[in-house]
């Protein structure tokens, strides 16, 4: 089966009119005629007006929550306090979206019907000036590894998937990257005002099953570098590769990495160099929850100090954003959940002052952008989220 991705006609939402900008300064001539020397540049206007916030201050909302009516709830927490954004998932973790696209849509299979009427929602956003951010899993994705498995990685002949039974698709694969910018494209032409890509990584893991997998290398194959260094390449022109196909989109493109990606010099199993990834983006977005660290930074268990975890990883992250010529805005996934399956007996609790601490942490490094994770989108009531002056 093979997938056909649309050409998108740029149209103004307000209006119903193109866009066009020519650049015709040295123009050419032919006989009587007068050519341009560049095309013509489209530029999508979406028809809704969001201005950016001071700092984004955001909460992660799933597309169940973003069409129901926790909905409502979100927005009036979102308004009653220093927070100002959201990110809503589109296309989610097992690579379905939270959508309904049209019928003749070749992503109709994938859809579903959480958000009953994405612009309504916008609408909704754009009147409370809630900055609306899309977030698109990219190589995750059991969808697509289920309708094309020659797109994903094989053991045995089979679509391997981990231990949690989540199958991956091929970063080596163009295909792979035109699929999720397409939906990226939809994204922004529903109004929302940046493209957060999720997974973009190979499996963690993957420098141990490299030798028992299957797949496609594509044009990587004749890299002359080994295996490691392809995968870099691959996740890091994904990135750059998305970021230009959204260029005629008045968005801010980001992305979701591992937060150890930036303390050492590139992840070998996934593929992910935080530097490399942070020059082709707006904003760079490290995941760097205590839960998630190991013994790291001499701390013995992060998730029972998340201000010396925080204020020590932003540290090193402002170091790596110093050596860049044009580094992105940070605005790391901070945590607001509780880890049960660190502790034998009682879990540490994350409440008002945990998720403070993490916040003081940033500012007092100069981050003063930040997003809370949430999978159950309940956050701790009472935070004081204001910036430290």
């Amino acid at each position: 089966m093979s997938l056909s991705f649309p050409l998108h006609n740029v149209v103004s939402a307000e209006e119903g009119s193109q866009s066009v900008s020519f650049h015709s300064e040295n123009q050419l001539s032919l006989g009587e005629r007068q050519l341009p020397d560049r095309v013509a540049r489209f530029v999508y206007d979406s028809g809704l007006d969001f201005e950016y916030p001071d700092a984004v201050r955001g909460i992660y909302v799933t597309g169940p929550s973003a069409g129901g009516s926790r909905f409502e709830k979100l927005t009036k927490f979102v308004k009653d306090t220093e927070l100002n954004s959201m990110v809503i998932d589109i296309k989610e973790d097992a690579g379905i979206l939270t959508f309904q696209p049209p019928e003749d849509s070749p992503y109709k299979d994938i859809g579903r019907n959480y958000i009953k009427d994405p612009r309504k929602m916008l609408e909704k956003l754009e009147k409370e000036q809630i900055y609306p951010i899309a977030r698109v899993v990219v190589f995750k994705d059991n969808e697509l590894a289920k309708k094309r498995p020659e797109l994903s990685f094989k053991k045995n002949g089979k679509v391997w998937t981990n231990g949690k039974g989540e199958a991956f698709v091929n970063p080596f694969m163009k295909e792979v990257w035109e699929y999720n910018l397409e939906i990226a494209k939809q994204a922004a032409e529903m109004g929302f005002q940046e493209i957060q890509f999720d997974y973009v990584r190979f499996p963690e893991g993957f420098e141990r099953r490299d030798e028992e997998l299957t797949y496609n290398e594509g044009k990587y194959k004749e890299q002359d570098s080994n295996n490691i260094q392809k995968r870099v390449t691959a996740v890091t022109d994904f990135v750059e590769f998305a970021r230009e196909g959204l260029s005629d989109y008045d968005v801010d493109v980001s992305v979701d990495i591992f937060g150890y990606s930036a303390t050492i010099p590139e992840a070998p199993g996934i593929g992910q160099n935080f530097s490399k990834i942070s020059s082709n983006v707006d904003v760079i977005s490290s995941m760097i929850y205590p839960s998630h660290w190991t013994s790291y930074f001499g701390i013995t268990k992060p998730d029972t100090e998340p201000y010396k975890l925080v204020k020590e990883y932003a540290k090193v992250e402002n170091e790596r954003l110093g050596e860049l010529e044009d580094p992105p805005t940070s605005r790391p996934w901070i945590q607001d959940f509780e880890a049960p399956w660190l502790y034998s007996g009682a879990t540490k609790q994350y409440g008002k002052a945990e998720v403070e601490a993490q916040i003081k942490a940033l500012n007092e490094q100069g981050i003063n952008e930040f997003l809370l994770w949430n999978s159950g989108n309940s956050y701790t009531e009472n935070v004081d989220y204001t910036p430290l002056d």
